[in-house]
């Protein structure tokens, strides 16, 4: 999914601004004029880069960490007996973070004046996902909103753990990766140079190992920038193209050939799919709204394309399991236990049980790839770094022997 800005008018004739999760422009002037605005601007938000920062995330945007404190500890006031209003007012006492406490106090008084909570929630633009306000919709409509609030903290939880555990694995590898290519820039710009110098001065040729790692250091000395340019260009050329929706579904089925990495990938996304359609549905959501809402949700935009024709498939009247199976993207074990769920009337409990499963496969994966990644970069480093060693030695040797 790709995050766009949005300007638009509400039914008040007051304009809005936000950011809001869609396949692509059209898809989110569609979820616009659906919530009742009149679209004036959408663009791409451009906030994640290639490497995952923020650039430009807005000041009043509510870390995940609070969004799920908030949910947990509002359940725990309903279900305690407190009424609504009253909860909200004890969270605000409670609220640390001043972003959060101001948000409180702007939905207690939306409360107060006799909005529901997901339209008292809906109104603070760009905080809540599609998903947890339809969840706090549904809760409400069936009177059990603390519970819904409960399974929603859950589910929160459980996302958030999923993307901490994919981040923290890619945290030693990178640390790994450029440590190595610094030392190897410090070897080739300050080391080797050293001995350049004697080795210019002795007057033989020099072994044809050395003259390599001696070529390529004057040509760090001299063309340094290059390469940090070319970094840079490397850089801005995948945020450019993972900021258009086209290209992105391009690079998107790419990365999902990448061999362990793609695997990774799609368990992920089966992970997130499934715990999200599973969530929904258990909470009393249509299955073709919960479609609507678990595409919001996908990141990869060739698992976005395939459940959006998924959805259009049970629109003509077809099972999940069939609407699925035509696309080809899920893996085997889920669609049979899909199909068993369906076979059974147990739906949600099924997908939810595939969630699980494949959670635990993401972290099975992960930790084959650190098995492969972390052994590989240390035994290349070393080939490396004894290369430039050995070299250095072996023309240091032809110097003395030419003394002797």
């Amino acid at each position: 999914m790709t995050l766009f800005f949005y300007q638009a008018v509400n039914s008040a004739g007051e304009t809005e601004e936000g950011e809001r999760e869609a396949l692509d422009e059209a898809n989110c002037v569609e979820q616009l004029q659906a919530d009742g605005l009149i679209p004036i601007r959408v663009k791409p938000a451009k906030r994640q880069t290639f490497l995952g920062l923020n650039l430009n995330g807005s000041r009043n945007k509510l870390s995940n960490k609070s969004i799920v404190l908030f949910t947990g500890e509002l359940a725990t006031l309903l279900e305690s007996g407190l009424p609504l209003d009253r909860s909200l007012l004890v969270l605000m006492d409670l609220a640390s973070d001043e972003t959060l406490n101001k948000l409180i106090g702007r939905v207690l008084e939306k409360v107060k004046g006799g909005v529901s909570l997901a339209d008292a929630l809906e109104q603070q633009t760009g905080v809540f996902s599609k998903f947890y306000l339809n969840m706090i919709r549904a809760g409400e409509a069936g009177g059990n909103l603390g519970d819904v609030l409960n399974r929603l903290a859950s589910y929160l939880e459980s996302s958030q753990e999923l993307k901490e555990t994919v981040s923290t694995a890619l945290i030693y590898p990178t640390i790994l990766l450029v440590m190595s290519l610094a030392s190897l820039f410090i070897m080739l710009t300050f080391v080797v140079p050293q001995f350049s110098e004697m080795f210019a001065s002795a007057g033989k040729e020099l072994p044809f190992s050395t003259q390599i790692v001696v070529g390529l250091a004057a040509w760090l000395q001299s063309y340094w920038w290059a390469v940090i340019g070319g970094v840079i260009l490397t850089i801005s050329y995948f945020n450019f193209q993972l900021a258009n929706p086209d290209t992105k579904k391009v690079w998107d089925g790419r990365f999902l050939k990448l061999p362990l990495a793609g695997e990774m990938i799609l368990n992920k996304e089966v992970a997130n799919v499934t715990r999200t359609l599973g969530t929904l549905l258990g909470n009393g959501v249509s299955i073709l709204s919960a479609f609507i809402i678990v595409r919001e949700t996908v990141d990869n935009l060739v698992v976005a394309s395939a459940l959006n024709d998924t959805e259009e498939q049970i629109k003509q009247g077809k099972t999940l399991f069939d609407a699925l199976e035509r696309k080809a993207i899920f893996p085997k074990m889920a669609m049979q236990m899909i199909k068993m769920g369906e076979e059974t009337g147990h739906l949600e409990e099924m997908l939810l049980r595939v969630a699980t499963i494949y959670d635990k496969q993401l972290r099975v994966s992960i930790a084959r790839m650190l098995a492969i990644l972390e052994p590989a970069l240390i035994i290349t480093l070393g080939i490396m770094i004894a290369g430039i060693i050995v070299s250095i030695l072996l023309a240091i040797l032809s110097v003395n022997d030419l003394a002797a």
